[in-house]
C-alpha cells in the first residue's frame, strides 16, 4: 500500500528514548503504535517542527496529529498528561486541517514549567496504526537529536 518509505523527523531537540521508557503505560506499551520519544531540554520557547509533510488532523496545545501525504499518520504529544494544563504554556502555530511542510513550527511550548509542575515533558513520536517491524530507528535511545533531523523511518 505504501510503497515509499517515510522519513519522520525529531519533532524537538533533546535526547531519544525507548518508548518502552516512556513513564506513561499507553506510550510505554505502544498501545496506539510504535515510535520513540525525545526528552526535550527544560527551558522556555521550545520550538516544535512538523515531523512529515501533510495536514495536520487533529490539534490540541499538547499535542497534534499529522496525515502524511503518502497516507501515513503520527502523532506528537508535547509531554505526559500535559492535557490536564488546558493549553497553558503552548503558543501554536498552525490550525487543524493546515498543510505543512516538514520541518515546519507548529507550537511553542515550556518544557522546564511542565517539569516543576511534576509532569514529564518526554515527547513521544507515534506511527499510528503502523506496524513495529515498519518502523526503523534512526538514533538509538540516549542519542541527541536535532528538531528537523531524520529520526525514524517508516516502510
Amino acid at each position: 500500500m505504501h510503497a515509499i518509505p517515510t522519513a519522520v523527523l525529531a519533532p524537538v531537540a533533546g535526547l531519544a528514548v525507548a518508548m518502552g521508557d516512556v513513564p506513561d503505560p499507553v506510550f510505554a506499551q505502544a498501545l496506539v503504535g510504535p515510535g520513540m520519544a525525545i526528552d526535550p531540554p527544560r527551558a522556555a520557547g521550545v520550538r516544535v517542527v512538523a515531523p512529515v509533510t501533510g495536514t495536520i488532523v487533529k490539534l490540541h496545545p499538547h499535542a497534534f496529529v499529522l496525515q502524511s501525504d503518502e497516507g501515513r499518520t503520527v502523532l506528537v504529544h508535547l509531554g505526559i498528561d500535559t492535557v490536564r494544563l488546558r493549553g497553558e504554556g503552548f503558543e501554536l502555530f498552525v490550525a487543524e486541517g493546515d498543510h505543512v511542510e516538514a520541518g515546519q513550527h507548529v507550537v511553542t511550548w515550556d518544557p522546564a514549567a511542565v517539569a516543576a509542575g511534576g509532569r514529564s515533558p518526554v515527547c513521544p513520536v507515534v506511527a499510528l496504526e503502523a506496524l513495529p517491524e515498519a518502523i526503523a530507528l534512526l538514533v538509538e535511545p540516549g542519542d541527541p537529536v536535532t528538531a528537523g533531523e531524520p529520526f525514524l523511518r517508516w516502510g
